[in-house]
């Protein structure tokens, strides 16, 4: 990435590079992927510091990073998690990662990480002429040159063949045939084949060379400066501007739509937050489905609490699907995030996301009587204890879990569902609160009713509770990726309404 860099881009002194680690660190109950940043002396292309961060690097951290990495305390940072990060996982050496032991930082590993192999050591790097074991820049930059090179050469580059054939075949016949047989002016097909796969700059070229073409055929026959074999030249020469005009007019609009689709994923993000992969003893992944297509949410919710000495998780599903319905998926979401920590029951919780629904309808009062009555929020709520292998639930409308066991057993909970939320005034005497065993090794799926709900050609259930048994021994996210393939192919590629699933697995308690 370094030496990809043109001159004029790179710092005088040092240069610096991040990498997301594909490790998992346990921060404070919660599963984080680290920063890898490396430092390079430009002078001489070594690399002379890695610091690993919770987060991106920032300007004041780097500096101060090929001193001496293994002093925290010198790096002056107050960040949240990023202590526990760098005592929990330190890299000794280039293309080789290590986390040190917990005996600095106190802090549970995943099972993921071997924390038993290394131990924090300072990331200072002799030079390049005393460690003949070294890595510099030109080691790491060979290989980054190699991936820039295969990745900046797309697919549609081959294609270019097709339009350079063009125009040699064309040229070639009409040098060869009779006289009175013109194919000059079927070269504008290479241009306009072009402009369909490639930008304005390509497309410009082509339709250079077959201008070029045309002109040679002109004077191979020796017409050139006839105004028939002229008018040709600027014909195609006209033709050739235009599909070149009209490529960037398009790419253009691609930008423009590309920046609209961005700020749109990124507001998506900020409403329904991806879990965490890991909460304390839990394991976590979850899928969301949504109907409409460039949409990434719709009218399925979830979302998760840490709060003391266990877990908070909702899922939900709001009455209709797609875009119409992510104002009550956001105004539910909010509310849950803040009122998770607040209410130490889950009726009580229930009853004041059902407090929030109803006073978000009577703000937004539809015109429609019929709609009133039917906007509501299918809702159930988790709690899991750290300690205890229990788990308590309350359902407000929607469908129960699946416990998945050892074995490929799958069992359904024992539900009493209360009304959803939205429909009235509830009080906290109105939901029950179920508890189920919930063991270590065992799996939660919480889905809503746009999986079971699936359907395919002829008009079936998606059998849910037959194809999760296939899987109850894998994790959560080869789990779900299990379920997605199927759904997916089960409906033929396409649900007709947005689905959710959560996997929540619960870690066997290691003694210390």
């Amino acid at each position: 990435m370094f030496l990809a860099r043109p001159w004029a881009w790179r710092n005088q002194v040092w240069e610096t590079d991040h990498a997301q680690a594909p490790v998992l660190v346990d921060v404070e109950g919660v599963a984080r992927r680290s920063w890898i940043t490396w430092l390079t002396d430009c002078a001489t292309n070594v690399i002379n510091g890695v610091a690993v961060t919770a987060v991106l690097t920032s300007r004041e951290l780097v500096p101060a990073s090929p001193q001496n990495l293994a002093d925290f305390d010198a790096l002056d940072c107050d960040d949240r998690g990023l202590r526990d990060v760098w005592e929990a996982l330190v890299v000794t050496g280039c293309g080789e990662g290590g986390a040190a032991g917990c005996e600095r930082s106190g802090a549970a590993a995943p099972a993921e990480v071997d924390l038993s192999r290394t131990s924090v050591q300072p990331t200072t790097w002799p030079s390049r002429q005393q460690h003949a074991g070294g890595c510099t820049v030109e080691d790491v930059g060979l290989t980054e040159r190699i991936t820039y090179l295969r990745e900046s050469w797309r697919p549609g580059h081959a294609l270019l063949v097709i339009p350079l054939v063009l125009i040699a075949v064309i040229t070639a016949l009409d040098i060869l045939l009779p006289e009175d047989i013109f194919l000059g002016p079927l070269l504008v097909m290479a241009p306009a084949i072009t402009a369909s796969f490639e930008g304005p700059v390509l497309t410009g070229v082509i339709g250079l060379l077959a201008v070029t073409a045309q002109a040679y055929i002109s004077l191979n026959s020796g017409v050139l400066t006839t105004r028939n074999a002229l008018v040709q030249i600027g014909a195609l020469a006209m033709l050739s501007a235009l599909t070149v005009f009209f490529c960037l007019i398009r790419e253009q609009r691609s930008r423009q739509l590309a920046r609209v689709r961005s700020v749109a994923e990124a507001t998506q993000n900020v409403l329904l937050r991806p879990l965490p992969d890991q909460i304390g003893p839990l394991r976590i992944a979850s899928l969301y489905l949504a109907a409409e297509d460039e949409a990434l949410i719709g009218g399925d919710l979830y979302a998760a609490a840490r709060i003391e000495g266990g877990t908070r998780v909702m899922i939900g599903d709001v009455r209709g699907q797609g875009m119409s319905a992510i104002g009550e998926a956001a105004l539910l979401l909010g509310a849950f995030r803040e009122a998770a920590y607040q209410h130490a029951d889950l009726p009580t919780l229930a009853a004041a996301l059902d407090q929030s629904l109803s006073r978000y309808h009577a703000d937004v009062e539809p015109y429609d009587e019929n709609e009133a009555r039917e906007r509501f929020v299918t809702a159930l709520l988790l709690e899991i204890p750290d300690e205890r292998h229990i788990s308590r639930m309350t359902s407000c409308g929607h469908p129960a879990p699946l416990l998945l066991s050892q074995g490929h057993a799958v069992t359904v909970p024992s539900l009493h569902p209360a009304p959803p939320l939205g429909i009235g005034d509830m009080g906290p005497a109105d939901y029950t609160s179920d508890v189920f065993t919930f063991d270590a090794g065992d799996a939660l799926l919480l889905f809503t009713d746009g999986v079971i709900e699936a359907r395919n050609r002829g008009g079936d259930f998606y059998p849910l509770v037959e194809r999760a048994a296939r899987w109850t021994e894998s994790p959560p996210e080869t789990l779900l990726n299990h379920l997605r393939g199927d759904l997916l192919a089960y409906v033929g590629g396409h649900l007709g309404d947005d689905a959710a699933i959560i996997a929540i697995h619960r870690k066997p308690i290691t003694s210390p």
